[in-house]
């Protein structure tokens, strides 16, 4: 069974999906997908593992070849578009860029047009074809409100190179984020599987016996009195919504996030003056991948991008250090 490769997405199973139903691997790498979607679209045959039929309770093992056609009921023909990008790094096989936050990755229901692959295709004219039309040249996501570095990759090999250092957890991440309150120590480790959520399909949660692994690891970098922290944070695993359902599962979610928090994390300070029109004007979670570390398949050494906090980041740090006075890593 083989599909167009212009209408798909092809997913390798990774260690973690072993022993899992098909149908719940994909829920979890499909958010935007109901269960019923999905296993509407496995029944109806758009749906092959190892270029054979497939059923929804299959279970997988790693390696599985899953080729997922789009269940979308038109062809989509990515187009490209002039959108402005600021560009790291770009050489002939991979280009990193400082995602801006509000701009979805790529193309999907309800965002055909205005995405980073539509820019993409335009700044770059060669990308990478593993992930289907869709995800031209992408490799990893961002949240559409998670500002910051990303890279692409202009080659299959290439893309499939970045792919197996992110799966098998040889690239390093950075993140930045400011979240509610005084952290009880200098740093921690957050060890939660995370999953979807039961009855809001488009949350995660660590309250399910169906998640996957995943380790998030945070330092204090900075203390505003007992109204917020501002966060390194390094992940090991690279979940969706990692960071912000593990912040707020210990009780620190980050500032801004309307989804897994609120908009002042509860912190009544948070609405005073300056800081409520800081975080008004943000309209976002307080999150920023700054750095990005890999290996770069060609030029054969590893190399490291980062890019600034954003404006709006850089605001709300101001406001709070106005109204807290901040110190450096107090528990040091």
């Amino acid at each position: 069974m083989s599909f167009d490769s212009d209408l798909t997405d092809l997913y390798i199973a990774s260690p973690d999906d072993r022993g899992k139903r098909l149908d719940v691997v994909l829920a979890s790498r499909y958010p935007d997908l109901s269960r019923s979607q999905i296993k509407r679209a496995i029944g109806e045959g758009r749906v092959c593992v190892n270029d054979g039929p497939a059923k929804a309770g299959l279970t997988l093992r790693p390696g599985d070849r899953i080729v997922f056609r789009d269940t979308t009921p038109r062809a989509w023909n990515v187009e490209a578009e002039d959108i402005p990008l600021s560009v790291v790094f770009e050489d002939e096989s991979i280009i990193v860029i400082d995602k801006p936050p509000g701009l979805v990755v790529h193309p999907g229901a309800g965002n055909d047009r205005g995405t980073l692959v539509n820019a993409l295709l335009f700044h770059c004219r060669d990308l990478s074809g593993v992930g289907g039309s869709l995800r031209q040249g992408i490799v990893h996501r961002l949240d559409k409100n998670t500002s910051g570095i990303m890279v692409a990759a202009k080659n299959d090999d290439v893309h499939r190179s970045l792919a197996r250092q992110f799966k098998n957890r040889q690239v390093t991440r950075l993140y930045k984020a400011v979240v509610a309150g005084a952290m009880p120590r200098a740093e921690g480790v957050i060890e939660a599987p995370i999953g979807r959520h039961r009855t809001n399909r488009k949350k995660m949660t660590t309250s399910t016996d169906r998640g996957r692994q995943a380790v998030t690891r945070w330092n204090l970098s900075r203390a505003f009195g007992r109204v917020a922290s501002l966060l390194d944070v390094r992940i090991e695993t690279g979940r969706t919504h990692q960071i912000r359902v593990h912040l707020k599962d210990i009780g620190h979610p980050v500032l801004g996030d309307a989804v897994y928090g609120s908009r002042s994390g509860g912190i009544h300070a948070l609405r005073q003056g300056g800081l409520q029109k800081a975080l008004k004007a943000m309209n976002r979670q307080a999150l920023h991948a700054a750095a990005l570390g890999l290996y770069h398949p060609l030029r054969k050494k590893h190399m490291e991008f980062t890019a600034p906090l954003p404006e709006d980041m850089t605001l709300l740090l101001s406001e709070l250090e106005k109204l807290t006075g901040g110190t450096d890593n107090v528990h040091s």
